[in-house]
């Protein structure tokens, strides 16, 4: 897109904030600024919304031309959070292209994850929102990040919402063995069953009576990881694997290792938990 001194603001300075901004100072009679003009199109389009490319024809913008110091052209000005952050003057090969461009989008981020990590801590919950969309803005296959977020809404009982985040996790996340994705997936199927099951004290009261009911112990135990009562949810699974480690091809066991992961801010409750299946296994 093409922007004047009048939209620099919005076309540049504000949209920088969500994904990197790359601004290409450029005049019709320059013979290299056709060759690099149209190697920018391309990656802007192959990077698929991870920055954006922002024209500037410096003969009807020299005062925009003449704030930033350009003098020789092409000259490209990456904008990152609101400010410049690097440039290079002349045309570079693809492959300078991205490496230039690498640099900038997981350093933005990186660093906007570990914004809303603080903002988190100081019990900022909009700002740590704020903050991960942004990350996910300068990178869309940042699957930490994204489990960041999934972490938050599934905090906050939005399971809709964390579901769309969930589809949104690149495959070798959700196909493969991470344990933090496994944990996240086990709240969230939790919370999914919870919806539909019996309440809880109904639930405790099958359980009481039919203890060998492997069924409603494990429907207990997952409306209490809903709840996030983690030590009487690990009560239950431990039961389930004393009882039957074949049931649901194991699923006492795994769903415990899950637990864990999601009670990680917990450690001498998962220590205690982990001794106990230790011992139940040996």
């Amino acid at each position: 897109m093409d922007t004047t001194l009048a939209t620099f603001e919005k076309d540049v300075i504000a949209a920088s904030a969500l994904a990197p901004v790359l601004v290409d100072f450029w005049a019709p009679w320059c013979g290299p600024c056709k060759s690099l003009g149209p190697m920018l199109e391309k990656l802007e389009a192959e990077y698929a919304g991870k920055w954006k490319l922002v024209k500037v024809n410096v003969d009807e913008n020299q005062e925009l031309a003449a704030h930033f110091q350009v003098r020789s052209i092409p000259h490209v000005v990456a904008f990152v959070d609101q400010r410049p952050v690097d440039q290079f003057i002349g045309v570079l090969s693809e492959g300078q292209l991205r490496e230039f461009l690498d640099r900038l989008i997981p350093d933005s981020a990186q660093a906007a994850r570990q914004a809303a990590q603080e903002a988190l801590a100081e019990g900022r919950r909009h700002d740590a929102y704020e903050a991960l969309q942004a990350a996910l803005a300068f990178d869309p296959g940042f699957d930490e990040a994204r489990m960041d977020l999934i972490e938050l809404l599934l905090a906050d009982n939005l399971a809709d919402e964390a579901h769309k985040e969930v589809e949104l996790l690149s495959p070798k996340t959700t196909q493969g063995i991470d344990p933090r994705f496994n944990a996240l997936k086990t709240r969230l199927d939790a919370l999914d069953a919870a919806a539909d099951l019996p309440p809880t004290d109904a639930l405790e009261a099958q359980v009481g009576a039919h203890p060998e009911d492997l069924e409603a112990r494990f429907d207990l135990a997952s409306a209490l990881i809903a709840r996030r009562k983690y030590a009487a949810a690990l009560e239950h699974l431990l039961e389930i694997v004393k009882r039957d480690r074949t049931f649901r091809d194991d699923i006492g066991r795994k769903t415990m290792l899950s637990v864990f992961d999601l009670a990680s801010h917990q450690p001498q409750l998962v220590g205690e938990w982990r001794r106990k299946l230790s011992a139940t296994l040996n």
